[in-house]
């Protein structure tokens, strides 16, 4: 048993195979770079899978709780810190998500470029969130990718949020553009799939897995330990 604080990784939880897959993964990259930690499974939306969030915090005295979430929006703001009331544990903290950060724009980079997406006009796909501080995130991280690409990128959604996916592409490609999807999803799922059917030329892979993502979750860790107190 480390002395460390247990670094939860607290996923949103999916029932697709290859996204919990991923997942898991990530979660053993993670305790392969920092043996001294233990690394515990947990999902934010139990109703989808197992462990819920609230019950794994319910058996630890002391740890960090690392949202693998790519914006901070209803699961961030309310379900993360819920969790972490009903464990009334104090040695339990909580750290930002994961994005926006420019490490995710590096990897939204090169999963164009392995899409061979060229220079075709890009559109940032995210999930989409009823939080509209969710979006803000996701607004930020378009701008962070279009500095990396060095042209504009547009920010969209598979759901809730507007403008669709659907609407930029058609947009983009009623002004003359080919277009290519950078796929702001952590793993591959409903919603990946969801942006094949929408007709953009070229449709990137989602960000998992990408031993950059596991450097990212310590360092979320790190920051919350450093910041601790």
């Amino acid at each position: 048993m480390s002395d460390s604080p247990v670094l939860v990784a607290a996923a949103h939880g999916t029932r697709d195979p290859a996204g919990r897959t991923v997942i898991d993964l990530l979660r053993t990259a993670v305790a392969d770079r920092r043996p001294d930690i233990d690394v515990a499974e947990a999902y934010v939306d139990e109703d989808v899978q197992q462990p819920g969030l609230r019950s794994v915090l319910a058996e630890l005295d002391e740890a960090v709780v690392v949202p693998v979430l790519l914006s901070a929006g209803y699961h961030v703001h309310v379900d993360v810190p819920d969790a972490i009331a009903g464990a009334n544990r104090p040695g339990v903290r909580a750290t930002r998500p994961l994005g926006p950060d420019p490490v995710l724009g590096e990897v939204l980079a090169d999963r164009l470029a392995e899409a061979g997406a060229g220079d075709h006009a890009v559109v940032l796909a995210a999930a989409g969130s009823s939080d509209p501080r969710a979006a803000t995130d996701v607004e930020q991280m378009a701008k962070l990718l279009t500095a990396r690409l060095g042209r504009p990128v547009t920010a969209a959604y598979a759901t809730a949020s507007r403008p669709s996916v659907s609407e930029s592409v058609a947009d983009l490609q009623a002004a003359g553009k080919s277009v290519a999807i950078a796929s702001y999803l952590l793993a591959p799922g409903g919603f990946h799939d969801r942006l094949r059917t929408v007709g953009a030329q070229v449709v990137a892979a989602p960000l998992l897995p990408d031993a950059r993502l596991a450097e990212l979750v310590l360092r979320r860790y790190d920051e919350a330990l450093a910041t601790a107190g």
